[in-house]
């Protein structure tokens, strides 16, 4: 089949590429010239293992191509997929949907009669009837269709899951646009990946409502991290507990410094929005995004207690930046709260990422950031060390070397990769999440405790 795919973001320069190895002839276009010329050179704009060497496959077997014009495009195209982005609107969190709706405008005159615009982008609900609508206006009488295949691929892990999904999601409201789309996934047939057919809107709304769940599972584990350091509890212990639940499931149950990516901040902004547009109060997602934003900021604080009450004149080594593993993504990443509340407090920084310091340096514009290659670079007269992502890089550094290259012993450990035993051994104060690290903590709060049941 013959497939185009409107904008070379993360979602479709991946997806395009993955589209392009099962077969497809797939020509992804975007409007930014200097991006296209990149990748027809080979240079891969986003951070993605394996990506790089996907689409040059491809390209080279003639099955990927890239343009700047949709007009030779999308002319021959079976499906042509919007996967342009959908960024929190500016001064009310709803979706922009501008994007979208320009990208039809200008596709729909060009298409095929029996060619199906499909959604790529996570849109609200009701965003392909809108669409659908616009193909009536432009061309009345047409028989091209309109479907929503919403993405659920994990930054860093894209390329394995779009070859073999939990499942495919396909929103459609023909059966021409079924049969179609059952032939874009016909590859995956042998994998067995489940291919869901429901009804346009409820594929709209399944996107917003897994990331949704998935967010609060991360909000509800910080929560209980936060009870697990009053009560001298083991927040690892408690995640696996409540894991081994099959009804709960052991993912999105590690706590952290809370959630970042390009996906669940906006889109559970976007769901509330589109809730009270509906008068309906989803209070569960409008306490996970505040769970979630008062996280952030409780992390700046830990690491200033681990400081002594103050960081005022004093150097934090920074180590992980982006918002996951195996991404180059920073968008509203916890790093960068977390940043700015050490900054507003008179702190200085040197940071560290494998791959995320171009993008690191794009988002923190100010001149008491420095950002270097190399972690024991980094950790250079600290008065702290803070591990805010679990790169696989940082889960085995030489604790002693790092020591003495700080001023100060103490390691802020916001993922829990390390053993208090061993940080401890290498002479480190040590500061973790949701987990007892000092017995004096421990005794305090069994304090607490026996003064609970002497009131009960």
């Amino acid at each position: 089949m013959r497939l185009a795919m409107i904008g070379t973001g993360y979602v479709g320069l991946v997806s395009g590429a993955c589209f392009a190895d099962f077969g497809h002839h797939v020509t992804c276009v975007d409007s930014d010239t200097q991006k296209i010329d990149a990748l027809r050179d080979g240079l891969i704009p986003i951070y993605e293992p394996g990506l790089e060497e996907l689409v040059k496959n491809n390209v080279t077997g003639g099955r990927l191509d890239f343009a700047t014009a949709p007009d030779d495009a999308v002319s021959d195209a079976d499906v042509v997929f919007l996967a342009v982005g959908t960024p929190s609107r500016r001064g009310d969190g709803h979706a922009d949907l501008q994007y979208v709706f320009a990208a039809a405008r200008q596709l729909v005159p060009l298409l095929r009669d029996d060619a199906v615009i499909v959604t790529k982008s996570t849109v609200p609900v009701g965003t392909g009837d809108e669409i659908e609508r616009i193909v009536a206006e432009l061309r009345p009488g047409s028989a091209i269709k309109v479907a929503s295949n919403p993405e659920f691929m994990r930054e860093g892990a894209a390329i394995d899951e779009f070859r073999r999904p939990n499942r495919i999601i396909v929103g459609v409201d023909s059966e021409h646009a079924r049969e179609v789309m059952s032939e874009v996934y016909r590859p995956l047939y042998l994998n067995q990946a489940p291919l869901v057919f429901v009804s346009r809107r409820t594929a709209e709304l399944t996107k917003y409502a897994a990331n949704a769940f998935l967010a609060m599972k991360i909000s509800f584990i910080n929560e209980i991290a936060d009870l697990c350091e009053k009560t001298g509890a083991n927040v690892q212990d408690v995640a696996r507990g409540i894991g081994l639940d099959q009804r709960i499931g052991s993912k999105f149950l590690h706590s952290g410094p809370g959630f970042g990516g390009s996906c669940f901040p906006k889109d559970l902004l976007a769901l509330s929005k589109t809730a009270h547009d509906f008068s309906t109060e989803l209070r569960l997602v409008e306490a996970t995004i505040y769970v979630n934003d008062r996280r952030k900021r409780d992390m700046a604080k830990k690491v200033i207690a681990a400081c002594g009450g103050s960081v005022r004149g004093k150097t934090i080594c920074m180590l992980g930046l982006t918002f996951k593993p195996n991404t180059d993504d920073m968008r509203d990443a916890p790093s960068l709260s977390i940043i700015t509340a050490l900054l507003d407090q008179g702190a200085s920084i040197v940071a560290h990422d494998p791959v995320g310091n171009e993008q690191a340096q794009r988002a923190v514009a100010d001149s008491r950031v420095r950002f270097v290659d190399d972690p024991y670079e980094a950790a250079k007269g600290a008065d702290a060390a803070v591990i805010v992502t679990e790169w696989t890089s940082l889960r085995a550094l030489d604790l002693d070397r790092l020591g003495t290259a700080m001023a100060e012993r103490v390691l802020v450990d916001l993922r829990n990769i390390y053993r208090k035993e061993e940080v401890v051994r290498a002479g480190f104060a040590y500061h973790c999440v949701g987990r007892p690290t000092e017995e004096t903590e421990v005794s305090e709060n069994a304090t607490r405790f026996e003064s609970f049941k002497l009131h009960a």
